[in-house]
């Protein structure tokens, strides 16, 4: 499917334009490349975007919207629509293999966090931008060439077309990357664990509640998403080749003899899974590139900083994106002084996510039946805790607390 927007009301605002960038490619239609066709559309730049999905995606699992993201989304006239399509959930509850709840710590997001379905956030984004972007969906890359006029780019579908700047805002498995850095080998490190998330036909009984269950090395997730459980099964497991981690009935597979013989939900939800056509399925890696940008080629979002399991790498998509349309805003005819300028403000904000991505591995997914019991009795004391300040508040009011 391919959607043409024209931009009628901002052609004279770029024709005032200092001479510089005056055309982007933006390759990615998600958190990072929405953000970033809004901000550049603003100014005056004639933006394109570039999709290989044929539509905007439906999975994947929640994500958080916190930290400098807020005040990103608020400037985008976002934050009120971001809100209204939250979850609810404010508490991980640990269950044994007959749903008997073990314990329970809080949900990182807090009073200033916001957490989405990813695909819902992902779609407010790219609606903020559609008017004003040319949206090609079914179509990428295969080749870049780069002269001293512009980057002549050849797409799969339709005919070849030239850029003042591309921009890589598509992902982990980053094509941009790869024709202009380099093989995928070289900047990915697989941290040891695969996610693969399916949303059920089930309602949730609890919107305040995620659950998880664990055997060594594998967990199952289940969340209430926004009225429709989502499950999410988190596991150990080496790298695996290349086709067999885009093969969708080969996952299906390997996932079927992973959780083989696990309690609880755990049948049920690989049915779910198995009868679905639409799963996300991909290891949980890391991203470090020593630079972000070549010539008139920088990458934003995941291409570049993919780090973390816990939902904070959309929070970084946003606020890198936007560091980047400000970059180039303030600096128009200086492309490579942007570019620098946005590594240099954006890395200093990536350092605390590299550090804490192995721990939430940990949290979600430990390696041994001894690390569970550890891990358990962390929520259980967290659990006690919470039980006895709601024992106080009951004294106190002479009535039951909420919550």
């Amino acid at each position: 499917m391919v959607r043409f927007n024209r931009l009628h009301a901002l052609r004279e605002l770029r024709e005032d334009r200092p001479v510089g960038i005056r055309s982007v490619l933006v390759v990615g239609a998600g958190i990072a490349g929405s953000t970033l066709a809004y901000f550049l559309a603003r100014t005056g730049i004639t933006v394109t975007v570039v999709e290989r999905a044929n539509e905007q995606r439906s999975s994947g699992s929640p994500v958080d919207v916190r930290g400098p993201a807020l005040a990103v989304v608020e400037q985008m006239n976002l934050l009120a629509p971001i809100r209204a399509a939250a979850t609810r959930a404010r508490r991980l509850a640990a269950v044994d293999s007959s749903g008997r709840v073990i314990g329970w710590i809080p949900t990182q997001t807090g009073p200033e966090g916001i957490e989405i379905p990813r695909s819902d956030l992902a779609a407010i984004l790219a609606s903020a931008v559609r008017e004003q972007a040319e949206f090609h969906y079914d179509d990428t890359i295969t080749a870049l060439r780069e002269d001293d006029n512009g980057v002549e780019v050849t797409f799969e579908r339709v005919a070849p077309r030239r850029f003042d700047l591309v921009v890589g805002a598509d992902g982990l498995h980053s094509t941009v990357r790869r024709l202009v850095f380099g093989p995928e080998e070289q900047f990915v490190r697989h941290l040891g664990l695969y996610i693969a998330t399916v949303t059920t036909d089930r309602a949730t009984a609890d919107a305040h509640t995620v659950l998880i269950h664990n055997a060594p090395g594998r967990a199952v997730v289940v969340h209430p998403t926004t009225g429709r459980e989502g499950a999410a099964f988190i596991f150990r497991h080496p790298l695996l080749p290349a086709d067999q981690g885009r093969d969708i009935p080969k996952q299906k597979q390997l996932l079927s003899r992973t959780y083989d013989g696990i309690g609880w939900r755990v049948p049920e939800l690989l049915g779910h899974l198995r009868d679905s056509d639409d799963i996300y399925f991909d290891s949980v890696s890391r991203v470090r590139l020593d630079t972000w940008s070549r010539g008139r080629t920088v990458l934003v979002g995941d291409a570049t900083n993919c780090v973390s399991l816990l939902g904070e790498g959309s929070s970084m998509a946003i606020s890198g994106a936007a560091t980047l349309a400000r970059c180039l805003t303030l600096q128009p005819t200086d492309t490579a002084a942007a570019l620098r300028r946005y590594e240099q403000t954006h890395r200093r904000r990536l350092l605390p996510h590299h550090l804490g991505a192995s721990i939430g591995g940990h949290i979600l997914v430990p390696e041994t039946r001894g690390g569970i019991t550890a891990r358990d009795a962390v929520f259980r004391a967290c659990k006690s805790a919470d039980d006895l300040r709601m024992s106080i508040r009951r004294g106190r009011t002479g009535g039951p607390a909420h919550g």
